[in-house]
């Protein structure tokens, strides 16, 4: 095919997420959907069925970022878990970004358990050598009761065993986590196990966010059924300090910046921690106040 036409625009399928970190980035469609799709609480990938897109549209949208693009210095490949990708074509995409776009400094990506596991050692030392600087994993929770009932297809030993190797490998980690999703009944269990994982983790970053009930997935179904109930936000505040109270990071930063959010923290490990759990402390007593619901707009 001849790629020496004008590009007129990026080849988005669907609904599109990116971290929050990853505003600015320049966003490049590479696999279509999520490999895994069964997480109860995720809406997101639904109505769309795994792929992965073909060469001549990546080099169409690497040939419309390097002509429109050349103010952002960081690519993001979606969809949900772009590290599955066979080897072989992962590293054709990132040598076609190093080619394409010079500038570029950075690359990143979603993964899960499986994605990682897919690679050996090796591959994640190829994949950091060729530009991979940052994976951004989806953990949700620690305690294997609640990945059981989300259908993570995970468990807290698998799940820190693969993030290790992430880190091993010299590629920086984001691990999200979901406060309120174990409901009332594991609420305190969830944030323990979390604070755990976390700690064994040891990773870059991490990102709280708050679970919210997505219209058609599997959670909305349980909650309409009595089989799982949100946490009012006082409740979603206590969680969040027993999972601060239970990291512990080497030097990791810990945010509950995301929409979703309640209240809003940015913390430097180990150095803002005993701070962190005064805000809070203040926040349940009423002195600081919370998002308003209209403004997590979700």
């Amino acid at each position: 095919m001849n790629f020496n036409h004008e590009p007129d625009g990026f080849h988005y399928e669907g609904i599109i997420i990116r971290p929050p970190s990853e505003a600015y980035s320049i966003l490049i469609q590479v696999t279509l959907g999520c490999s895994h799709n069964k997480c109860t609480f995720c809406g997101t990938y639904k109505n769309k069925r795994f792929a992965i897109k073909p060469d001549e549209i990546i080099q169409q949208d690497l040939a419309f970022a390097k002509k429109y693009c050349r103010r952002q210095d960081r690519v993001f490949l979606m969809d949900g878990d772009a590290l599955i990708l066979p080897q072989k074509k992962l590293t054709w995409i990132l040598d076609q970004i190093q080619k394409e776009l010079p500038w570029v400094k950075r690359v990143g990506l979603y993964a899960n358990r499986k994605s990682i596991s897919a690679k050996s050692d090796e591959e994640l030392a190829e994949l950091k050598a060729k530009g991979l600087g940052i994976v951004y994993y989806g953990v949700e929770s620690g305690d294997d009761d609640v990945l059981t009932a989300i259908r993570k297809g995970s468990t807290n030993a698998k799940l820190v065993l693969e993030g290790r190797r992430i880190i091993e490998a010299g590629i920086k980690l984001s691990v999200t986590v979901l406060l309120g999703i174990g409901g009332p009944q594991r609420s305190l269990e969830h944030a323990r196990a979390t604070g755990d994982l976390l700690s064994r983790l040891d990773p870059d970053y991490v990102g709280a966010l708050t679970v919210s009930v997505i219209p058609g997935t599997p959670l909305a179904d349980d909650m309409a059924a009595g089989k799982w109930s949100p946490l009012e936000p006082s409740k979603i505040l206590v969680e969040l300090k027993e999972l601060i109270n239970a990291t512990d990071l080497s030097h990791g930063m810990f945010l509950s910046n995301h929409a979703s959010n309640y209240l809003p923290l940015k913390i430097q490990y180990p150095r803002d921690k005993a701070e962190a759990l005064k805000v809070i402390d203040a926040a349940l007593a009423g002195k600081v106040p919370l998002r308003p619901e209209w403004l997590r707009a979700l």
